[in-house]
């Protein structure tokens, strides 16, 4: 397959998960006019954060496969500013899967950080790429960080690929919900709250004291 023709796909991709940001964005707008979520969107919202994580996971997966491909496959030489990007890519694959497996929603302390960190290098990047005259130095001379090996689109780059990875990884991470608020509501006789168990401990004792005191018929 042609490295062009897999670059386009990779560029496809990218442009699909900038429709699903733009969507979340405007979403996020919708709630903060109107102070709720629209019937059939709050629906999606609560759908959507029950797999966010899986779907997060391969986000970060197809991030890293793709940049595998760019690098030993198409041998693009990546410069120093992608190693800093694949060094906090790279470890989202194994932390996402563990957290998508036991549907960790505390994921997002230790995830949205790194991916953060990461999306600030990529808009850097890119913006050397596009400025490369506003930078005195650009990694180093045999593999310089404004050389543009992807262009797609007349917009998207290898940079700009990566920072889209990041970004939606975060919007994911942070959407996703901890299991307890998909499951149903507790069992009231399952209810173990200090109240619960004061109450029924003061019932019990009053039950007691009523039976002590209740006389016995003379015969």
């Amino acid at each position: 397959m042609r490295v062009d023709t897999v670059t386009t796909f990779f560029a496809l991709l990218a442009v699909l998960a900038l429709i699903v940001l733009a969507v979340v964005a405007v979403s996020a707008v919708i709630a903060r006019v109107s102070g709720r979520l629209p019937e059939p969107l709050a629906e999606a919202r609560t759908a959507l954060g029950q797999v966010s994580l899986v779907l997060a996971f391969f986000v970060a997966l197809t991030c890293t496969l793709g940049s595998l491909y760019l690098s030993e496959v198409a041998k693009f030489p990546p410069c120093d500013l992608c190693w800093y990007q694949r060094i906090l890519m790279y470890p989202q694959v194994v932390i996402l899967g563990v957290a998508a497996l036991r549907r960790d929603a505390s994921v997002r302390w230790y995830s949205v950080p790194l991916v953060l960190i990461g999306l600030c290098i990529s808009v850097y990047h890119y913006l050397i790429e596009r400025f490369p005259d506003t930078v005195k130095f650009s990694c180093d001379a045999e593999t310089p960080c404004s050389t543009v090996w992807v262009w797609k689109f007349h917009f998207l780059s290898i940079p700009a690929m990566a920072g889209i990875g990041f970004a939606l990884i975060a919007v994911l991470v942070m959407l996703s919900a901890p299991p307890a608020a998909a499951g149903t509501e507790p069992h009231p006789s399952d209810d173990t709250s200090p109240e619960s168990v004061s109450t029924d401990a003061l019932s019990t004792d009053t039950r007691s004291t009523d039976t002590l005191s209740t006389p016995e018929p003379r015969t």
